[in-house]
């Protein structure tokens, strides 16, 4: 089972992982960790991130879920996944943003065909704006800008219909939330 936990920064994805990983005994990533150097750059500068600077970022990302997933590895990945199309190359169903950009490589996208299934389910954290807000402003030592927040409200493509998701609002403590994910990964096992 892959889990990955989506939302907009300071929504509790590294915090929620990186607890829930250590329950459960699953591997935990955390997708900031992969971000380039130059997209950390422009975030500490205050630039919202376009389609074209997440493509490689995605692609590096997707190519972890494909090596795990071959070797039957449970995980989890807190990454953002702020947009629908952003989901399905991490699940392989998309192997380009639009035209205009580069894909993944033709390798991975045939290896990638981990699909929008049961294997995979992605934990939609939710918040208000105000929460979120107070959350980024007590952070110390992250990249991500909180002058940014409302560029990832506004990219913001919330899970909906086909798509294998959980909602989860933040407003609860990180155990609680850790024992709902554990509630709903009973049902979807």
């Amino acid at each position: 089972m892959i889990l990955i936990l989506m939302g907009v920064s300071g929504s509790g994805k590294t915090a929620v992982g990186s607890c829930l990983a250590n329950k459960l005994g699953w591997k935990f990533y955390d997708a900031d960790d992969y971000h380039p150097k130059e997209n950390k750059e422009k975030m500490v500068k205050g630039m919202p991130l376009n389609d074209e600077d997440r493509l490689p970022w995605l692609c590096t990302l997707q190519e972890i879920l494909m090596r795990e997933k071959s070797f039957g590895e449970n995980m989890i990945l807190a990454c953002s996944s702020l947009k629908r199309m952003y989901r399905r190359i991490l699940t392989g169903e998309q192997s380009t943003i639009n035209a205009d950009t580069e894909s993944c490589t033709e390798q991975n996208q045939e290896q990638a065909q981990l699909g929008c299934n049961k294997d995979i389910l992605f934990v939609y954290l939710h918040g208000s704006i105000e929460l979120i807000t107070k959350r980024l402003e007590s952070r110390k030592g992250h990249f991500m800008s909180p002058s940014l927040l409302q560029s990832q409200f506004d990219t913001l493509e919330p899970p909906e219909g086909t798509e294998n998701f959980i909602d989860i609002s933040i407003e609860k403590s990180i155990p609680e939330i850790v024992a709902e994910i554990e509630k709903d990964l009973g049902e979807n096992l």
